[in-house]
């Protein structure tokens, strides 16, 4: 088989059009596009050069870093906020160091384990949101100004696309309709888009592993993936490993589904870099080095030199830090450089690793075994430490573990636009259990029910009723079709045809295990509202038919349907009714 790249199909389009692809990371990120051409194979290429960074060639990674004045604004960002004079700048005029902002995102069902570590922050006046839509705002920035100074007529190009270009947004396995939801509100925020239907309509969501996987396909790796066998794609960065596993069901064209439930798990690079802090503060207590100042040098100089490199645990490992005159026998210090055991480096990496193997092995299960293969992308892949771990402890299980032959780092940038471009995943596994609620019919004899008869309400067509009830429409582990619609029809009773300009129908997730609720425990961390379907349903008043209630009160009944989209990368639903003439739908909007 050959790579996407010799398979991808001409762009069909009758006019000129750019995709942009940001991966904001959690340490570091990138930005990859496509010009689509009528009639011409989309290519992708990197923004390779941002402010800071030009004495680099190539260099397709920048931190994600800013700095913000005492009013809120952006002062550095990037690789200018590693500058020297910039850091010097910033602690003269006490500016605010942002970082590792995008955890400040996450759900609240992922639970992030901090070990003494403090996420840094937020500016005046500014949310998480307002802070990752600065960041977006940002990478647009540098990748307009890339694609003006590199490309023939490069101000004529962007003034015929700027107003259409569509983005690609990636994001941790973990994350759902809420954050979703955040990250467009965080590109309108940075001005990548109109807040505007048409605007946020431009905006596209692909998981990081799926992206990850597109970029694997791109470098070939599918082509030596035998069908019957399935294969793991682990995206391990800074903050988050993403775990993806799909099987090849078709090659020409090219056709991949989920096996089993993505995973995502907080056990990125900076993990590695904060237990070795932790580890740090305490060797360095006493010494003229253990002040936070020094710690945080020292740290910084691990995470640039003695992280990256470390693959044996039986060698010394240093980390050089300082002048030769920096002097500290007591605590390992000679030369300007730190001396520590082996051991003691593998130790601030085996939590991950462990994470890791865990992960791997409860996807090997859910697969029924099917998977033979993984690869390893993202940052953190280019550590040879993590690389053998993965080696060696995976292979009694036989399974093999492989790194893409191109620049792990940017797989998810690239990837996202070979997602954009090429589609191959066309069937996904669902990780949790969907529904709604509803109203269930009171049984007196059921202890359950009669711990809930206060909350007993009565319908005027006379029947009591428990609110709460939940109603499954998708079960977890259930491969989905991007085609399927999942579809539950329901009917509710109204004495006030004016409610209907405001009907809302919550959908809500299960993260409990596979065995369907019977209630839905609003306060338990198990549960939680994925999102609010919204609809105007005002054009039924007019067909609605009046009936006579139980105590002679006038009540209408109305019908409809809830149908959701479970296939795709971004979730969807609506409410579908029937007004006697046409069929009418809404889209939902999340709640956040």
């Amino acid at each position: 088989m050959k790579p996407t790249s010799d398979t991808r199909k001409p762009y069909g389009g009758s006019s000129r059009a750019l995709i942009i692809a940001l991966d904001v990371g959690t340490t570091f990120s990138g930005v990859s596009y496509a010009l689509l051409e009528p009639g011409e194979v989309p290519k992708i290429h990197g923004v390779t050069r941002f402010p800071g960074q030009e004495h680099v060639a190539g260099n397709s990674k920048i931190p994600s870093v800013m700095y913000y004045d005492k009013h809120g604004r952006v002062m550095a960002a990037g690789a200018e906020a590693d500058n020297a004079s910039i850091i010097s700048q910033a602690e003269d005029e006490e500016w605010i160091k942002t970082e590792l902002f995008k955890l400040r995102l996450r759900p609240k069902s992922m639970k992030l384990k901090m070990n003494g570590m403090r996420l840094s922050p937020l500016p005046r006046h500014k949310t998480s949101v307002d802070v990752f839509g600065d960041f977006l705002a940002y990478l647009f920035r540098c990748t307009k100004s890339f694609i003006i100074d590199t490309h023939a007529n490069g101000q004529t190009l962007w003034h015929h696309v700027e107003t259409s270009i569509e983005f690609v947004l990636s994001h941790p396995n973990g994350w759902e309709g809420a954050q979703q939801t955040k990250m467009r509100r965080a590109a309108v925020y940075g001005g990548l888009i109109p807040d505007t239907d048409e605007g946020r309509a431009r905006i596209r969501f692909v998981t990081e592993g799926e992206a990850s996987l597109h970029a694997c396909v791109q470098s070939g790796l599918a082509a030596d993936n035998p069908s019957r066998h399935g294969f793991l794609v682990a995206d391990a960065g800074g903050g988050t490993l993403d775990i993806s596993s799909y099987a090849v069901r078709g090659t020409n064209p090219l056709v991949i589904e989920e096996v089993a439930p993505p995973d995502c798990i907080f056990a990125g690079s900076v993990f590695v870099s904060r237990r070795a802090r932790e580890f740090l503060e305490e060797k360095l207590k006493g010494s003229k080095y253990g002040s936070s100042d020094s710690i945080d040098h020292i740290t910084k100089r691990f995470d640039e030199t003695t992280k990256r490199l470390f693959r044996d645990k039986k060698d010394l490992q240093f980390v050089p830090f300082g002048s030769p005159l920096d002097k500290d026998s007591q605590v390992g210090i000679r030369g300007g450089q730190l001396k520590l055991d082996g051991a003691e480096v593998a130790a601030f990496f085996e939590p991950s690793i462990q994470a890791a193997i865990a992960s791997i092995k409860a996807q090997v299960d859910a697969s029924q075994g099917m998977i033979k293969s993984v690869w390893l992308v993202g940052g953190f892949a280019a550590s040879p430490w993590l690389f053998t771990q993965l080696q060696e402890r995976l292979a009694p299980l036989k399974i093999t573990v492989s790194r893409p032959d191109c620049q792990t780092s940017k797989a998810v940038a690239d990837g996202a636009i070979g997602f954009y471009c090429d589609h191959h995943v066309s069937a996904r596994m669902s990780k949790y259990m969907y529904g709604v609620e509803y109203l269930r019919e009171y049984d007196p004899n059921d202890s359950e029910h009669q711990s809930r008869k206060d909350r007993l309400c009565e319908l005027p067509s006379g029947p009591r009723l428990l609110p709460d009830a939940f109603d499954c429409i998708l079960a977890r582990c259930v491969k989905v079709k991007e085609s399927t619609v999942f579809s539950r029809k329901y009917c509710t009773e109204l004495t006030n045809l004016s409610t209907l300009s405001v009907f809302e129908v919550e959908i809500w997730c299960y993260r409990g295990g596979d065995t369907i609720p019977q209630w839905i425990l609003r306060h338990a961390e198990d549960y939680s509202t994925l999102c609010v379907v919204r609809a105007d349903l005002s054009l039924l008043s007019g067909s609605a038919e009046p009936k006579q209630g139980k105590n002679g009160k006038t009540y209408w009944t109305i019908v409809f349907s809830v149908e959701i989209h479970f296939g795709l990368t971004e979730f969807k639903a609506r409410i579908k009714w029937n007004d006697n003439v046409s069929d009418f739908r809404v889209f939902f909007s999340y709640m956040c």
